[in-house]
């Protein structure tokens, strides 16, 4: 084929709407991570998951398995005509345009133009634009999936995919139940406490129970949802219907198993989760549950001085660290366990690991702001308990602060730095950092007049301190 002939390809392949397109959103990806959980979901099973074989091509091909690849393509399509039957057509735009990409890489272009015929034929009378991409609600539906299984960054864009099939598709299950989970987990980052009336997962996973009032997942989802909401009693019986239904579906038994952990009832806890693991035994996140609940009992018998049975103790700390250390193990770049795995080293007098963990973490590039916000709060922890560091405590709590608003990290790192703040000024009252902080916090909280008022004091002790003066100027333009 000439190189005119092979641009002319290039171009084509440009349009389509297909994992190999949707890549930037895979840039800066941990992709064995991705690559275990799409296996683990193609173990698992389950009703709405999308195809995660066209995924998990996509990442074969990165890391320059193509063969392999070739083969996820493959099953993928199988299983399309398997699920679907008479939908297979419209199902399978976003394989064959994989299909497509894939070939041509593995210089196949006879083979690549063959699917760019296949994709014309089939999109002719769905689009009105290119004859080869066709934005019809199973390619909106599956980019959504693949976005929920790529990065936190990219649940915004998932939620904005599902919506956009349900406006073709209102009705359609799996595009309820996607949107639900991407609304589900974007409210579980912010951390932002609203009632059930408007939160906006809980009317989603409602809707989905109304399709389908078999879905367990999306009703164990909801049970977790509204027991943050303090609806025991509806948040118990979803669950216990979940479980009875779908009593070996290893996402219910992971839901249910946080719920359990939330509801203080551990031991079941850790029951549901072994179960789920022989399921899946590779999960870093099962095993990042497990490395919880332990530490859950942990400090339940710290608390009660009278059965702190040192022997108990050390069986409870080795729990937590071989289920920490194991899911750092099958997922390096996991953050949050790497967090957990130091805490328990603290508690367990070894310092100078956790603090090896804490220079690791920091020194890390790329982290997503969650998980940065995450550093910055332990860090802050560490120090103000650990190191007795109100200032670099403070420091912390402040670029945890700075990172992203409203979260639940920033929510605790505002709690301790106004605890701080409050506690050098009753020390001091004419502390003027203290005024200051607590200027920033009230700021931050869109309290403006209390800001001023911080601000003002803290001038009198700091006469000329340009921090508070700018804030000033930005509360008071006008002045």
């Amino acid at each position: 084929m000439s190189d005119t002939l092979r641009e002319s390809l290039l171009v084509k392949l440009g349009q389509l709407q297909c994992h190999f397109t949707w890549g930037p959103q895979m840039d800066d990806v941990d992709l064995d991570k991705v690559k275990q959980k799409l296996q683990d979901s193609i173990i698992i099973g389950g009703k709405h998951q999308g195809v995660p074989h066209n995924q998990l091509a996509y990442i074969n091909y990165r890391q320059g398995n193509c063969e392999e690849a070739l083969r996820d393509l493959e099953e993928a399509e199988r299983r399309l005509r398997e699920i679907h039957g008479d939908g297979f057509e419209r199902r399978s735009i976003v394989t064959h345009g994989n299909r497509a990409w894939l070939h041509y890489h593995m210089g196949q272009l006879s083979e690549a133009q063959s699917y760019l015929d296949k994709l014309e034929v089939t999109c002719s009378s769905l689009s009105q634009g290119p004859y080869i991409t066709a934005m019809v609600p199973e390619v909106w539906g599956e980019k959504g999936w693949s976005s929920l299984s790529s990065r936190s960054q990219c649940y915004e864009e998932a939620k904005e995919c599902f919506a956009r099939a349900l406006e073709e598709d209102p009705d359609n299950t799996e595009w309820n139940m996607g949107y639900a989970t991407a609304l589900y987990r974007l409210e579980s980052i912010s951390g932002i406490q609203e009632n059930p009336e408007v939160s906006q997962s809980v009317r989603q996973l409602r809707r989905v129970l109304e399709l389908d009032p078999g879905e367990s997942v999306a009703r164990v989802m909801l049970a977790l949802r509204l027991q943050e909401f303090q609806l025991q009693a509806e948040a118990n019986e979803l669950v216990e219907e979940a479980l009875r239904t779908s009593p070996d579906s290893p996402f219910v038994l992971r839901y249910a198993a946080k719920f359990y952990r939330m509801k203080q009832d551990v031991d079941k806890a850790i029951g549901l989760l072994k179960k789920a693991l022989e399921f899946t035994p590779r999960s870093s996140f099962l095993h990042h549950q497990m490395g919880i609940c332990y530490r859950e009992k942990l400090m339940a018998l710290r608390k009660n001085k009278e059965s702190g049975d040192p022997g108990v103790t050390a069986v409870l700390i080795d729990h937590c660290k071989l289920h920490f250390g194991t899911a750092i193990q099958l997922e390096p770049s996991f953050i949050l366990a790497q967090l957990d795995f130091a805490g328990i080293c603290l508690m367990n007098g070894e310092s100078d690991r956790a603090v090896k963990i804490y220079n690791n973490l920091q020194s890390l590039e790329n982290v997503t702001p969650d998980k940065k916000q995450a550093i910055e709060i332990q860090l802050g922890v560490y120090e103000l308990h650990h190191t007795k560091s109100e200032s670099n405590a403070i420091r912390h709590f402040m670029e945890g602060l700075k990172i992203q608003h409203g979260t639940k990290y920033w929510e605790r790192c505002y709690t301790n730095l106004m605890r701080i703040a409050r506690r050098q000024i009753k020390r001091n009252p004419y502390n003027s950092r203290a005024l200051g902080i607590l200027g920033f916090l009230h700021r931050e909280a869109g309290e403006n007049s209390e800001a001023v008022e911080c601000f003002e004091k803290a001038l009198r002790f700091d006469r000329g301190n340009e921090e508070y003066l700018s804030a000033l100027r930005e509360l008071r333009p006008s002045t």
